[in-house]
């Protein structure tokens, strides 16, 4: 049987209007997307340092009882273990093909957006240091946006994306939407009828890729290319947000197309 949930089962994110970045609030929306799936609800907490809270050093995370968990994926974990899954009906074959396309959208969308936030000059000048180190006095927002910035930046040497253009980089955001499109067809979901954890990471990404304010408008441009993946966003935001909770930390105060990053 599945365990009670908690009333004031609480997800922590960074501040919204004037801190969090890209890459995050797509993370946060994910979770979000995930626990309304699962008919879970969650009170969405907003703290300048929500990313030092963090046990795993990223958000969001959730605090349901006692416990303290980060991220998507040890999120569903834990969900699943009190009795709540979304991906239960799928066989093995499907559920191989569902954490294949979840490792797609995470390798490329959640690494073009690091990219785009920390490795993109005028994007970091004009966006990122300002956001990130907002909640600080100077010097110290410098000093912690440096230390964010070098981080990200010697990950993506890691993983062969420093040497990258952004034209490249939005060539692979393209290609990996096409494969989302191709997939999802004209399917409600992409395994049909029922929404799965893949639904809920792709719709936290594309939602805020659409919704969010860049310097152009090109990474955006890329996803308003397949129809069915914008009408997708809509559907899960209309089924699993609009006329839920009213408070402020919903996607309802997003959905206005308001800058998110300036």
């Amino acid at each position: 049987a599945a365990e009670p949930w908690p009333e004031n089962a609480a997800l922590y994110q960074q501040l919204k209007e004037e801190q969090i970045l890209l890459s995050d609030n797509a993370s946060s929306l994910a979770v979000q997307a995930f626990l309304q799936m699962c008919n879970l609800p969650v009170r969405v907490i907003c703290r300048a340092n929500a990313e030092y809270m963090s046990p795993s050093g990223k958000v969001p995370f959730i605090h349901v009882g006692n416990q303290v968990v980060s991220e998507l994926g040890p999120i569903v974990q834990f969900v699943k273990a009190k009795g709540h899954s979304l991906s239960d009906g799928l066989d093995e074959v499907q559920k191989a093909e569902m954490k294949a396309y979840m490792e797609l959208v995470n390798n490329m969308l959640l690494t073009a957006e690091l990219y785009l936030q920390w490795c993109d000059d005028v994007t970091v000048e004009e966006i990122t240091h300002p956001r990130y180190g907002s909640p600080y006095p100077w010097p110290l927002n410098r000093i912690l946006s440096y230390q964010k910035q070098w981080e990200v930046r010697r990950k993506m040497k890691a993983i062969g994306w420093a040497g990258k253009t952004l034209e490249q980089v939005l060539e692979d955001v393209d290609q990996c939407c096409h494969a989302l499109s191709q997939r999802l067809g004209t399917q409600p979901y992409f395994f049909n009828k029922h929404p799965t954890e893949l639904d809920a990471l792709v719709f936290g990404h594309l939602f805020t890729i659409l919704t969010t304010q860049l310097i152009t408008d090109e990474l955006s441009e890329k996803v308003k290319n397949y129809s069915n993946l914008t009408a997708f966003c809509r559907r899960i935001e209309q089924q699993y947000f609009e006329g839920h909770e009213k408070d402020s930390s919903t996607i309802a105060a997003r959905s206005s197309k308001r800058p998110l990053l300036r």
